[in-house]
């Protein structure tokens, strides 16, 4: 069995806790056991799991794993120090505000023999699946993909790094991308931002994401996909999977730590967040360049 922690207890920490203490029977998951949650807050024990210290947790050996679930602001620091201890990582995406603090806390993950995993879980949707069959096979002309939603807390960072879900979505369904131009709109007072980026695709078709936020604005994607043989201006509707979001990604940083997962699986992941990583940045530079 491999001991872990978990690092934050918003959302995204409980449901880890949730799903550590009832894994999906017969897959990896089963392997992993919670060792306790760690706070900046004093807290009563969460789903009967107790809370300790940041340094306990960094020096115990029945602690192998660590699920960072903090504030965006604060993932690279929780990774590197559960790195530097030789303890697994899964973190909540993104794991750093910057690709070079990527390629570093990569490097160090190697150097240390233990698996860093990036949560993706928006590549686990089944309205995500639904898209990536429809787009399979077609020759694409130029497309939009415009997110809305409410407005952000503190901490969790330039809008190009808080949704660099919906950029891997681009990169997974059209390849490698570059930066062309990106603007950003801000009226602070109401709490609104619109980041708009201008990417192409390796053979110079033209993809625009928007991320748009205010409070009150309906959490939705806007796709409009202009393929030569037709344009998809919706995510094709696709039932509820059965197994949870979170839970697969469970299952799927499980098995990389039963070495279930070949090299070149591994790889290619590194490459794809890297590379969104690296997008993000160059957006977060011509805007606010």
């Amino acid at each position: 069995m491999l001991g872990a922690v978990v690092v934050g207890i918003g959302t995204a920490g409980c449901v880890r806790i949730r799903d550590m203490l009832v894994p999906l029977r017969g897959s990896p998951a089963e392997k992993l056991t919670v060792k306790g949650f760690i706070s900046r807050r004093s807290l009563e024990p969460q789903q009967g799991v107790s809370q300790i210290s940041l340094e306990e947790a960094l020096s115990r050996d029945d602690v192998h794993v660590a699920f960072i679930c903090t504030e965006n602001m604060s993932h690279e620091d929780n990774v590197r120090m559960f790195l530097q201890a030789q303890k697994h990582v899964c973190v909540e995406y993104p794991m750093t505000m910057s690709y070079k603090a990527a390629v570093e806390l990569w490097d160090l993950a190697e150097e240390k023999g233990v698996i860093l995993h990036e949560e993706h879980i928006e590549l686990r949707s089944e309205e995500y699946k639904q898209l990536k069959r429809e787009v399979e096979g077609k020759t694409l002309q130029e497309g939009t993909l415009h997110f809305t939603g409410g407005a952000l807390k503190p901490g969790f960072g330039f809008p190009s790094f808080s949704g660099i879900a919906r950029l891997t979505w681009l990169v997974e369904l059209f390849g490698e991308l570059s930066v062309s131009a990106a603007t950003l709109e801000e009226d602070p007072a109401n709490s609104y931002s619109k980041m708009t980026a201008k990417l192409l695709t390796s053979d110079n078709r033209s993809l625009t994401w928007i991320e748009e936020r205010q409070p009150g604005l309906p959490r939705a994607k806007n796709i409009n996909f202009q393929f030569d043989s037709g344009t998809l201006t919706q995510i094709p509707p696709a039932p509820r999977g059965t197994v949870g979001l979170f839970m697969q990604d469970l299952i799927h940083f499980s098995a990389k730590l039963a070495g279930q997962v070949s090299p070149e699986e591994l790889q290619k992941e590194r490459v794809r967040v890297l590379h969104c990583l690296e997008l993000a940045g160059k957006i977060q530079e011509l805007c606010q360049g």
